[in-house]
């Protein structure tokens, strides 16, 4: 016999959507909650695309609002590499898994300035030399020297990145 599909999320959300919305009620009493039919029928009738933007607009019952034109994407990256060794290690030597985590004052997920352009590092090795990306995984630079990008901002676990909608 096979399993149907776990609805064990749906039910989580479905309890705690209310414990969250109880709790913030409490801090801020002039809090609503609001449906996805309606949030659409707002956006239909005022003819606007679907789009995560326009649907925070349309739940502040502000749907016609002009837009600033910039979005701020984040993301959650990592604190440490815990794998301290290689996997299969050749012949008995345990190799170490793990690159310095400064190189040339560079650490990972550090946001850099290359050619006017907001990255941020996604690889380093110990040569000094940099695999530099966006927030969405867009390469930039595969092997960047440390001489040509500059620190912006020093990594964080929520890394920011402003970009223009």
């Amino acid at each position: 016999l096979k399993r149907g599909a776990s609805f064990r999320d749906a039910a989580f959300m479905g309890i705690m959507r209310w414990a969250f919305f109880n709790k913030l009620k409490e801090m801020y009493p002039n809090v609503s909650m609001t449906y996805g039919y309606i949030t659409k029928y707002v956006r239909i009738n005022n003819g606007l695309e679907k789009t995560h933007a326009v649907d925070a607009r349309c739940i502040s019952d502000n749907p016609l609002a002009e837009p600033l034109g910039v979005v701020y994407n984040q993301k959650f990256v990592r604190c440490n590499n815990r794998s301290l060794h290689k996997a299969n290690p050749k012949k008995g030597v345990r190799k170490n898994n793990q690159a310095p985590r400064y190189v040339q004052g560079f650490q990972l997920f550090d946001k850099v300035k290359f050619e006017d352009k907001e990255c941020f590092v996604f690889g380093r090795r110990s040569s000094g030399y940099f695999d530099i990306r966006l927030l969405d995984g867009t390469s930039i630079h595969k092997s960047v020297g440390y001489k040509k990008i500059r620190l912006l901002e020093q990594r964080s676990s929520l890394l920011t990145e402003r970009r223009l909608a």
